[in-house]
């Protein structure tokens, strides 16, 4: 008979989600106790608040005192169907915008707030009270993905791998047919003319124009499929950060998106808002055609002269990263040990898109300085720094700490 005591779980809070304000210079923690902020570099608490109840969202307007919440966990602070705009100088709720289902993601700027759902996503004018602009059906999108820039907003469309991208100002609708399978990850470049996208395949990584909507480059991240923990451009617009759940950071350079060509191919089709895509534009996780191929791309070869031999499969002249290390992806938050020492399956989190802790999210400091947070019970921060040596360019580890102590 096992007379052993029942393992004590209760070690303290327990991040359940983490990301960055738009410069990446604060992070911010959704907790299954309420929330904190904190500096990316060094990492040091800022805010923490304590609501003795879970947050499953959390979104920064850079380091001004409004943050966008979300309840989550098992114990929600706020209904799940419900964004709260935060006012943390005052402490109080400012802005309150109900739904009819669960709030998956928020993206703020000064003007726009930005609210995906499974199937829909919603613009509104960021005033008192908020003003509804425009909403968007989409495929199923349990990730809540959706990106925000000063001119665009862009999100999965109603087909699964396509990318809706409206132009803010006028309501234009540009339909990208980016993957043949479900999106994972996409992001915008700061200056708001690159996006990139991944999809559940985890494979290939997109690079689009915003300005023309064509496909300039792809960048493949390994051979087995993976799930793309995160996607993010640097400062310069120069490069790219992707994490998955191999446990790796991998950095891609980027063109520019001027030095290739801007002509229309069957990779990308413009269409007014009122069109629905067809099946001729479903393209499939597979490399483009070396004519809609940057020379940048061409240049990042992995495997030598065998990516140069013209019978051997693709895979051997794509373009992979110039530099990779290895992340600390850890454990999920309600995951736990049983009595005998073996884990326990993890239990889907309520309220958090997909169910789990958000993993791995990479924020650029400047272009050779990057930051990988994770959430869990063990989240955790690391810095990263891109260097060059005689043997190339590389990416290496600085330092690392776990962010909630112990």
């Amino acid at each position: 008979m096992n007379t052993r005591p029942a393992i004590d779980e209760s070690t303290g809070p327990v991040s359940l989600t983490v990301g960055f304000n738009q410069d990446s210079s604060c992070f911010a923690v959704g907790l299954d106790t309420g929330f904190c902020v904190f500096n990316s570099d060094p990492c040091e608490l800022k805010v923490s608040r304590d609501f003795n109840a879970g947050i499953g969202a959390t979104e920064m307007l850079g380091k001004a005192n409004y943050i966008a919440l979300v309840g989550g966990g098992k114990n929600p602070k706020f209904p799940t169907h419900k964004l709260i705009i935060w006012d943390d100088a005052k402490q109080v709720a400012a802005v309150t915008l109900e739904f009819r289902s669960q709030v998956l993601q928020a993206r703020l700027s000064r003007s726009q707030i930005l609210v995906a759902l499974l199937n829909s996503v919603s613009l509104y004018a960021f005033s008192s009270p908020p003003k509804k602009v425009s909403s968007f059906e989409t495929a199923d999108n349990p990730s809540g993905l959706c990106c925000l820039g000063s001119s665009i907003i862009a999100f999965p469309g109603r087909t699964p791998g396509q990318v809706q991208m409206v132009e803010i100002s006028t309501g234009n609708v540009s339909i990208i047919p980016a993957h043949g399978s479900p999106l994972k990850a996409m992001t915008l470049s700061p200056n708001g003319q690159l996006l990139a996208t991944a999809s559940e395949t985890g494979t290939l990584i997109r690079l689009f124009s915003t300005i023309n909507c064509a496909r300039i480059s792809e960048f493949r991240r390994g051979v087995d499929p993976a799930a793309i923990f995160s996607l993010a451009i640097s400062p310069s617009n120069a490069l790219l950060a992707v994490t998955s759940d191999k446990a790796t950071l991998h950095i891609f350079d980027l063109p520019h998106p001027n030095s290739t060509s801007t002509s229309r191919n069957n990779s990308s089709i413009h269409v007014i808002p009122s069109s629905r895509s067809s099946s001729p534009y479903s393209a499939l996780d597979r490399p483009v055609s070396s004519s809609s191929s940057s020379d940048t791309t061409s240049n990042k070869q992995k495997w030598g002269i065998l990516g140069k031999l013209p019978l051997l499969p693709r895979l051997f002249s794509d373009a992979y990263s110039f530099a990779s290390a290895p992340i600390a992806i850890d454990d999920d938050p309600y995951s736990s040990l049983s009595l005998n020492g073996m884990a326990k399956p993890s239990v889907p989190i309520p309220g958090i898109p997909g169910g789990k802790a958000r993993k791995g999210v990479v924020g650029w400091l400047d272009d050779s300085t990057i930051v990988v947070v994770g959430a869990g019970r063990d989240g955790r921060w690391e810095k990263f720094v891109i260097g060059n040596g005689e043997a190339g360019r590389w990416v290496g580890r600085q330092g690392w700490k776990r962010y909630l102590g112990g």
